[in-house]
């Protein structure tokens, strides 16, 4: 198949090139001209807010993968997330049809249905979580690309939904995805948030992504995770990897903390320059998913989730990027 994959140079981009190009005929996309991606078929220009630019690179392609997007939860970045998200996954379904593109893969996050004020694990079927991301402009952002993308999934043009967690694992470009553990490295986190958190390996997404090809079911989304804990277990484990002391964990009541005081920021927490108001919403919710319809139907497995913290730790130490 002629695959064409958007946002090609992030984290998950390169490795899903990486992943299709052994069986299929890879096009990478990328918005700048003279970029190299060297497991690529080709590379060609485009962009998803630059609606013109897509007939061209999307021409004679079987399956678009959309894993282009802006992981940011500064909220300065509202605006940009809610064009590259909602906008651009607009633009890139409709060039996608007028191409006469049977099939996409698109790439959202398990925080538009796995995420809770409690402690419990959800499923694709859980209950609309609107009301607690709305405040979250990244996670408010994927959740509307995510309810255009499936509602426009038909016969003529199927839309698969991967929805993993937090990416981990070796190679994060920009360190955006990977922040929590550099955080720790940089010795920036003096305690662990009250909530949970589930990640996933990069790499393990990549290969969801390739099942996905030809097992997923259009209309429908999975949920990608490695596992699911605390972020109290989290740091501890990355404490023994890194031969370092591991944080105490938060009261609950630091959640309540936040909406008894609106105005609160960081200044008053023990999160002092490390995380913003928005990063300690969200490290104080639970993010537990259940991945047994990716397993059941497109035959997923994710690896070890130590080998995962291992991996990505040692990655950021070689390449000193904390």
């Amino acid at each position: 198949m002629k695959v064409l994959v958007t946002g090609a140079t992030g984290f998950l981009g390169r490795f899903v090139v990486a992943r299709l190009s052994g069986e299929h005929e890879v096009i990478a996309m990328t918005r700048r001209a003279g970029v190299t991606i060297e497991s690529a078929s080709a590379v060609v220009v485009g962009d998803v807010l630059s609606p013109e630019t897509l007939p061209a690179a999307m021409a004679g392609v079987d399956v678009l993968v959309h894993s282009a997007g802006l992981v940011s939860h500064r909220p300065e970045d509202a605006e940009s997330c809610w064009s590259v998200h909602v906008l651009g996954t607009q633009n890139a379904l409709d060039a996608a049809r007028a191409a006469g593109i049977k099939r996409v893969v698109y790439l959202s996050t398990s925080g538009t249905v796995a995420v809770s004020h409690k402690d419990e694990v959800r499923d694709e079927g859980a209950a609309d979580p609107l009301m607690l991301i709305r405040s979250l402009p990244y996670y408010r952002s994927k959740y509307f690309a995510e309810q255009i993308a499936l509602e426009r999934s038909d016969a003529e043009l199927q839309v698969i939904c991967l929805n993993p967690s937090l990416l981990l694992g070796p190679g994060d470009p920009t360190g955006d995805s990977t922040r929590p553990i550099r955080l720790f490295l940089e010795d920036q986190v003096p305690a662990a948030p009250p909530g949970g958190l589930s990640f996933v390996d990069v790499r393990d997404v990549a290969e969801a992504v390739e099942a996905a090809l030809t097992r997923g079911r259009g209309g429908r989304r999975y949920l990608l995770g490695g596992a699911n804990m605390s972020f109290g277990d989290f740091y501890a484990k990355l404490a023994r990897i890194s031969d370092k002391a591991a944080p105490p964990v938060l009261p609950a009541v630091t959640r309540k903390a936040l909406k008894w005081l609106p105005k609160l920021g960081v200044d008053g927490m023990p999160f002092a320059r490390a995380l913003d108001r928005y990063e300690l919403e969200i490290a104080s919710r639970y993010w537990y998913l259940d991945h047994s319809r990716a397993t059941s139907e497109l035959g997923w497995e994710p690896r070890n989730p130590m080998g995962t913290l291992e991996d990505t730790v040692a990655d950021l130490l070689d390449r000193r990027t904390y």
